[in-house]
């Protein structure tokens, strides 16, 4: 945990008990401030209550006086409208920040960070990961699972906290600033969050906040969006270093994985040929890794080693095992169409489990990959509007859950005994209908095909 001691003798609100949290309250308390917290959800306050806190509801009474509202990140902020506490704290004048606002004030970190529609977990996991290996002191976390005030105290100098950061999370770090800092992409997402895909862009763009002259920013430049941003960039340049990535064509200033390589100013530097990572889109990954750990002093052969030794990272076409043969993979955090279009770019003949709470737009932008679906077993609310778009293009069974829909998809690749096949969890929708999380979502595919005899050791271990 990291005291926040720079809060000591200070009175801060807290609202959003899960994981960020919880934990900021701890690290409040620890650092010697009171907090007064509150979670609309009645389990997250009795939660709260057993690790200790009384849960106050953050009226304007319990607003008065404190130094902050600290909120979590998957409360609403701006749009539709500001939550109530949020209102609430406006008008009493409290300034709103997350967590890792926190521990920017608190430690003034050295900073590496990756935000993205698609791609940032793994992106995240990766550099972590090739850093670690040169055995530096690597802090992981943010977005991509560990609160960031419940990592290990870095001392001042020492150590690198890299962090995935979502949209909600950069609008609430008004003072960000990484050394390097990462942007893959930008597509519709969270929309119902930020009202407009330009406001989104506009809060993803904030990444590259505060740099100067020493910091590095990697941006891809294969979608409108981030090209745009990219040209501001290069427009306003505050004296950082500007590496493009594309995966599109091969750059001649900047870094390109195509076909199968990896090019830094044109010149190839190694294959891709990373069995845990397949697919283009971790192309895009791998080379935004590269950029930003050449950034950071490794040499080409650490970076490639580094990258080789990376198992994939849970949940994301995550090879979990074999059931008769049949390869099944847990793909359960693409939560959106275009990240399941990555995933069924991945592989040609393909049992597809997909359904669940459906984003808006639903799978109509998959169309061009349904010749590698063979059968769709649907699951939750979305089944039958996924039904309709697969119409008779792509035979499908609506099964309701994620049990029924392994042994359907089983059952057909089975009968069928197509070489290469394999059985893919790529929702395309969020869990929220039938799961608390898409990691439970994951979790319970694992354990599904745990139980019909299907795990390796990734999977085990998972």
């Amino acid at each position: 945990m990291i005291a926040l001691t720079h809060t000591r003798g200070q009175t801060w609100a807290v609202f959003g008990l899960a994981r960020s949290g919880l934990a900021t309250a701890q690290a409040l308390v620890a650092g010697g401030a009171e907090v007064r917290l509150w979670d609309d959800n009645e389990a997250s306050r009795a939660a709260a209550e057993a690790a200790g806190f009384r849960a106050t509801p953050l009226d304007d009474a319990a607003l008065a006086g404190c130094a902050g509202l600290a909120l979590a990140p998957g409360v609403p902020l701006t749009h539709p409208m500001p939550h109530q506490v949020v209102a609430n704290a406006h008008r009493a004048g409290v300034p709103v920040l997350g967590d890792i606002e926190l521990l920017l004030r608190e430690l003034k970190p050295v900073v590496y960070g990756v935000t993205g529609t698609n791609g940032k977990s793994t992106t995240t996991a990766l550099l972590a990961h090739v850093l670690s290996a040169t055995g530096r002191n690597i802090a992981l976390g943010g977005n991509i699972g560990t609160p960031v005030l419940a990592l290990p105290r870095h001392a001042a100098g020492e150590g690198v906290y890299v962090l995935e950061m979502s949209s909600y999370q950069l609008d609430l770090t008004p003072g960000w600033q990484a050394k390097i800092a990462i942007l893959l992409n930008i597509t519709p997402d969270h929309l119902d969050r930020h009202g407009t895909l330009e406001n989104y862009a506009a809060i993803k763009a904030r990444i590259f906040a505060g740099q100067g002259s020493g910091d590095t920013a990697v941006i891809g430049v294969d979608d409108d969006h981030c090209r745009a941003i990219h040209a501001e960039l290069v427009r306003k340049n505050t004296g950082r270093k500007i590496v493009p990535v594309s995966i599109a064509r091969i750059l001649n200033d900047g870094v390109s994985a195509v076909d199968g390589k990896v090019y830094d100013n044109g010149r190839e530097v190694f294959a891709l040929d990373f069995p845990a990572l397949p697919g283009a889109h971790n192309g895009q990954n791998i080379a935004c890794v590269y950029a930003a750990a050449r950034a950071a002093g490794l040499d080409v052969a650490t970076i490639r080693a580094g990258i080789a030794s990376f198992l994939g990272l849970k949940h994301r076409l995550q090879r979990v095992g074999m059931v008769d043969g049949i390869p099944c993979i847990n793909d359960s955090k693409a939560t959106n169409a275009d990240s399941t279009a990555k995933a069924l770019a991945s592989f040609e003949t393909i049992y597809w489990i997909a359904g669940g709470k459906a984003k808006e737009g639903g799978i109509a932008s998959l169309r061009p990959f349904f010749p590698r679906i063979r059968h769709a077993s649907l699951i939750g609310e979305a089944a039958k509007d996924f039904a309709v778009t697969l119409g008779d293009a792509v035979s499908h069974t609506l099964c309701g859950t994620l049990d029924k829909a392994l042994d359907d998809a089983l059952a057909v690749a089975r009968r069928e005994k197509l070489k290469g096949a394999v059985v893919l969890l790529s929702p395309a929708c969020a869990s929220f209908d039938q799961f608390k999380s898409f990691e439970y979502r994951g979790d319970e595919f694992i354990r599904l095909v745990g139980e019909r005899g299907g795990l390796n050791e990734q999977g085990a271990a998972a």
